[in-house]
C-alpha cells in the first residue's frame, strides 16, 4: 500500500462510515434480534467451529451446559485464533460495546465480560442504541416459508422468503404438512403446488418481504419440468428426486416473476461434509459447480433480478462475468468462507474493475445477532476505502466525491433500488 495514500484512505473511511447500511442478508431473528448474554456472541458458529477445529471438545456446546462456563471454555481457545478475521470481530465488539480495554480477551476476562454483556445487553434501549451506533437503515432476515411474520417491525427487519425446504425437502411429510398448514392447500399436484406457492408469496408481500432466497448445492442445475412430470414426482415423492427439486425451483422463479421479487441465489454449498462437526460447522464449499448451470434460468426470466453469491473465491471471476453481460444478474456480497479480508479484497477489486457499480451489492453481514453487523461492516468499509483510494482516486480515475458515490451505491443505494425499498430511511412501511 502506498504510504502517501494513508490520509486519503482515512478520509474515505470517515465518509463511508456516514453512509446508512442496507444489510441485504442476515439470520437475525426479527423477534429476538440482539444478544442477551456473552453466550449469544461466543455461541456464533464461527467461534464454536474454530475452537473445535483447534481441539476443543464439543461437550461444552451441549444445550444443557452452563452458558457462562461455555463462554469461559471458548475464551480459553480464542488465543489460537488471533490471526483470524472472526477473532477481530469479537474483539471489536468487546471494545465497542463491552468496555474492554485490553488487547486480547482471555479466559481471565471471562467473568468480567459476562457481567458487562449482561449489563449492556439488558438495557431497555439497547436495540435502539445499537441501530444508531451501527448506522443501520434496515436489515433483511431469513424467514422459513411458514413464518407468521409477526412480532417485529417489518420496515426495519425486512422479511425474506427462504425456500430451501420447499425445493429440497418437499418429499418429507413434515415439510408438506407445514406447507398445508401455512396455505390451506396440500401439494398433491403441480396445480395445487402453484396455488400454495402463490399464497406464500402473497403472505410475504403483505408483510413487506422484498426477496426470495435459496442456498444451492454444487450439483443442482435449474430447468423447466413439465406439469405431468411434476405431478408424478409429487405423487410419489422420494429424497433427491430431480424432477421434484427442479420443478419446485422453476415454479418459485415463476412466482418471483409474477410478484416482482428478486430471487437471491447462494450457490455452491455442500452440506454435512464434516459429519462430526459442531452445529452449523459441518458445511463447506465445493468447486464442482459453474454458473453455466444457471444460464437457462437467467435467460428464461429476464424480468427477475438474481442477486448471486458464490462460496468459492475462484468462482468470483465467473460471477463478475455473468453480472457483466446479464442485465438481471447482480454480484451479491461476500458469502461465508469468502468473507475474510484477503478474499474480499481480491474479489471486490476484480468486481470494481470489471462490472458497472450499479450491478454490485457490496456486502451483507450474514449475522445472527445485530451486534455483529458493526464489526463486519467496519472490516468491509476499510477494504473498500483502501481499494477506492489506491486503485481509483490516487490514479485519477475517480475524484474523492465520485468514489464516495460509488461506495454509497454498494452500501445502500443499489440495495434500495434492486429490492424496491424507499429512497431513504428504513424499509417499506
Amino acid at each position: 500500500m502506498a504510504t502517501s495514500n494513508q490520509p486519503l484512505i482515512h478520509r474515505l473511511e470517515g465518509e463511508l462510515a456516514r453512509i446508512p447500511l442496507v444489510d441485504s442478508h442476515s439470520h437475525v431473528p426479527g423477534t429476538d434480534p440482539t444478544a442477551h448474554t456473552l453466550d449469544d456472541l461466543l455461541g456464533y458458529h464461527y467461534y464454536t467451529e474454530l475452537a473445535h477445529s483447534c481441539g476443543m471438545p464439543k461437550d461444552c456446546l451441549a444445550r444443557d451446559h452452563d452458558p457462562q462456563a461455555r463462554c469461559r471454555e471458548i475464551l480459553g481457545w480464542l488465543g489460537h485464533m488471533k490471526n483470524t478475521a472472526q477473532y477481530n470481530w469479537f474483539v471489536h465488539i468487546c471494545h465497542e460495546f463491552l468496555g474492554f480495554q485490553g488487547k486480547h480477551p482471555t479466559v481471565a476476562d471471562a467473568d468480567a465480560l459476562w457481567q458487562a454483556a449482561r449489563h449492556t445487553f439488558g438495557r431497555p434501549d439497547w436495540e435502539k442504541e445499537l441501530w444508531c451506533r451501527t448506522n443501520l437503515a434496515c436489515i433483511f432476515l431469513t424467514n422459513d416459508f411458514d413464518d407468521p411474520l409477526t412480532g417485529f417491525n417489518t420496515s426495519r427487519y425486512i422479511p425474506c422468503l427462504r425456500t430451501d425446504d420447499l425445493v429440497f425437502h418437499l418429499h418429507d411429510p413434515l415439510v408438506r404438512a407445514r406447507l398445508a398448514r401455512a396455505t390451506g392447500l396440500e401439494p398433491k399436484s403441480a396445480g395445487h403446488l402453484r396455488q400454495a406457492l402463490s399464497r406464500l408469496f402473497e403472505h410475504f408481500l403483505r408483510n413487506n418481504a422484498r426477496a426470495c432466497a435459496i442456498s444451492l448445492p454444487p450439483g443442482f442445475t435449474p430447468g423447466a419440468v413439465s406439469a405431468a412430470d411434476l405431478d408424478r414426482a409429487l405423487a410419489s415423492p422420494v429424497p433427491g428426486c430431480p424432477d421434484l427439486a427442479r420443478g419446485v425451483f422453476w415454479m418459485l422463479a415463476e412466482c418471483c416473476q409474477d410478484h416482482g421479487l428478486p430471487f437471491d441465489l447462494m450457490i455452491g454449498v455442500n452440506r454435512k461434509v464434516y459429519a462430526g462437526g459442531v452445529f452449523q460447522g459441518q458445511d463447506l464449499f465445493d468447486r464442482r459447480t459453474s454458473l453455466v448451470q444457471y444460464a437457462a434460468l437467467f435467460n428464461a426470466f429476464p424480468g427477475v433480478t438474481f442477486p448471486v453469491s458464490v462460496l468459492d473465491g475462484a468462482q468470483n471471476q465467473e460471477l463478475a462475468s455473468h453480472a457483466w453481460i446479464f442485465p438481471n444478474v447482480i454480484a451479491h456480497g461476500h458469502w461465508w468462507y469468502a468473507n475474510v479480508p484477503s478474499i474480499i479484497e481480491r474479489d471486490l477489486r476484480d468486481r470494481l474493475n470489471a462490472v458497472p457499480s450499479v450491478k454490485l451489492v457490496g456486502y451483507y453481514s450474514d449475522a445472527y445477532k445485530l451486534e455483529f453487523v458493526l464489526p463486519k461492516y467496519a472490516m468491509y468499509r476499510a477494504i473498500l476505502a483502501r481499494i477506492l483510494a489506491n486503485d481509483f482516486v490516487a490514479p485519477g480515475v475517480l475524484t474523492e466525491t465520485e468514489a464516495v458515490a460509488v461506495a454509497s451505491q454498494l452500501l445502500e443505494g443499489n440495495s434500495r433500488r434492486i429490492f424496491r425499498l424507499p429512497a431513504s430511511g428504513p424499509g417499506p412501511g
